[in-house]
């Protein structure tokens, strides 16, 4: 319920404050004075359009705030859903700046206007006269049907399995789509997964068999210069070998005489060690070169599989061949077995099927039971609404099973007698939709946790008598459920538990509307200002005290 409500900036209104009573709350005040101003500000909590033309100050930003206790919605789950922090006194805020920019926010976290929407569907819920809500909706009709017969468990049941049997039915279709792919393309991939089989490839092959061929491109070349090196360190004449003999023998006759010369020795040693094994490793190398013809067209061919592999799948590695061999392997061993896995898949969307039958069922049935007593009931408050000739009927059709179950629901009515119950949008006037609407939320509020309802001159068109019973069940609803009445009737003004005054003060250069709680003594005074007008006579200002009594 809206515990708190702060408008700041916003059109007529510079600054308004409120603490709703947790029951019936009503709000009275001539016609302009801002109500109307007020339900929009409101209605930035819903999440509606935002305009920097509502602003009173041009230069200064709009904000709305509403806290709520949403101990009693079990709403948790939801908070958790939107990723949103739970507290049990919610705060909701929406700003707009003077640029027009607007922001949101649920407890200080900034979250999107659809987040915004779907948080306060369920805080708060505004109905008038010309608004239809979702009435001529079947499916809030059928809702208040499950509402009615308490269905809620049986409808989670119906959803999580209609859900299942969805995700059930998604997956065979794309497997149905998938295997008919797969079925005219099940040659091809087992050609080219064989191919690439056949080839074993080899991770790092390429490289390597590039390497050999450069060498066996090359052997005459190599195997030459590696015997000239060969000769130039080892057996020339004056070879580089015997050369370094001789340095080592210079180096060594000097070597005591100073560190100096004994470190350029130990590094000269490690010098020539390196040179004597790289001279041998020359030696072998140029042993082991042969140009071998075979190998050489061997390996040639070899790279030129690869190659055209490489080419032919637009690759530009062995390693990516092979992942694509194995991709295609898979591929092949799935078309393989199609068979059996679409057959499980169709008949787990079997099973599923007679599941949401099943389930739909129980939940139609349970559904069928409320009609008669439902309809009556309706009936019977409109007639203590004042259509003593109003009749109400549930038209029921069975139909294919979709989200909401497998029945087709609309309610019928007819206010006159004689006249047979026609779809709502069809035959309902403003004042007969908005009484019907109101019997509605009557009956819901014994059997689910409503919102704050903010009834914006559900009243119109109604007097007397029926203006007193409609202010009895406002108060009876109020007693397990927040009720904020806009009301021109003095009947619904007296039954409220707050009553909020709203006028305008011209006395500055721009107008502003205010709003104020009044004490039991203004009530007196305004109720009989309702019945009599601006200057109440005794006798009205009697009635006001009656009224108020009742």
């Amino acid at each position: 319920m809206l515990l708190n409500l702060t408008i700041r900036n916003y059109a007529l209104i510079r600054e308004l404050e409120i603490a709703p009573s947790r029951q019936l709350n009503v709000v009275t005040g001539e016609t302009g004075a801002g109500k109307s101003i007020m339900l929009g500000a409101i209605g930035l909590l819903l999440g509606n359009r935002a305009d920097a033309k509502a602003l009173w100050d041009e230069n200064e930003k709009c904000s709305v705030e509403g806290v709520f206790d949403v101990s009693e919605y079990r709403m948790k789950s939801l908070f958790e859903k939107l990723d949103l922090d739970y507290e049990d006194q919610t705060v909701i805020r929406r700003e707009i700046s003077p640029t027009g920019k607007s922001r949101a926010f649920i407890n200080d976290t900034p979250v999107t206007l659809d987040v915004m929407r779907t948080i306060g569907d369920r805080l708060l819920h505004i109905h008038s006269q010309h608004e239809t809500l979702d009435l001529a909706n079947k499916g809030f009709q059928l809702s208040l049907i499950d509402s009615f017969a308490g269905n809620e468990k049986l409808l989670d049941a119906y959803t999580e399995v209609w859900r299942d049997y969805l995700a059930a039915k998604a997956s065979l279709e794309a497997l149905t789509s998938e295997a008919e792919a797969l079925r005219q393309e099940h040659d091809f991939i087992k050609f080219q997964w064989e191919e690439l089989t056949k080839a074993d490839l080899q991770e790092g092959e390429m490289q390597a068999l590039e390497a050999e061929q450069q060498v066996q491109d090359h052997a005459e070349e190599i195997k030459l210069n590696l015997a000239n090196a060969y000769v130039i360190l080892e057996n020339a004449e004056v070879s580089v070998r015997s050369a370094l003999g001789s340095v080592r023998a210079q180096l060594n006759a000097i070597a005591t005489f100073s560190p100096v010369y004994e470190k350029l020795l130990e590094r000269f040693e490690s010098t020539r060690i390196e040179l004597e094994d790289i001279a041998n490793e020359i030696q072998k190398e140029e042993e082991r070169i042969e140009f071998d013809p075979e190998r050489a067209q061997e390996t040639r061919d070899r790279l030129s599989t690869i190659y055209q592999l490489l080419k032919k799948h637009r690759v530009a590695t062995v390693a990516q061949l092979l992942e694509l061999q194995q991709q295609l392997e898979q591929r092949y061993r799935k078309s393989s077995n199609l068979e059996g896995e679409l057959a499980q898949s169709q008949a787990a969307v079997t099973k599923l099927k007679k599941q949401v039958d099943e389930c739909g069922a129980k939940l139609s049935a349970a559904r069928q039971k409320t009609f008669t007593p439902l309809s009556k009931q309706m009936a019977g408050l409109l007639k203590e609404l004042g259509m003593p000739d109003a009749t109400v009927k549930i038209d029921h059709h069975l139909m294919e099973a979709t989200n909401t179950g497998v029945d087709s629901i609309e309610l019928l009515f007819s206010a006159n007698k004689g006249i047979g119950p026609k779809p709502l949008a069809q035959v309902a006037s403003g004042g007969e939709f908005s009484r019907f609407m109101f019997a509605i939320q009557y009956i819901l509020a014994d059997k689910t946790s409503l919102p704050t309802l903010i009834l914006d001159e559900i009243d119109t068109g109604v007097s007397g008598e029926i203006a007193l019973q409609l202010g009895r069940m406002m108060t009876q609803m109020a007693e397990k459920h927040q009720l904020i009445a806009i009301t021109h009737l003095p009947q619904i003004a007296a039954k409220g538990e707050a009553h909020f005054f709203v006028y305008k003060d011209n006395s500055s250069a721009k107008t502003i509307s205010h709003i104020k709680q009044l004490t039991q003594k203004e009530r007196i005074e305004e109720i009989a200002k309702m019945i009599s007008g601006a200057k109440p006579s005794a006798k009205a200002v009697e009635n006001a005290k009656e009224l108020m009594q009742l």
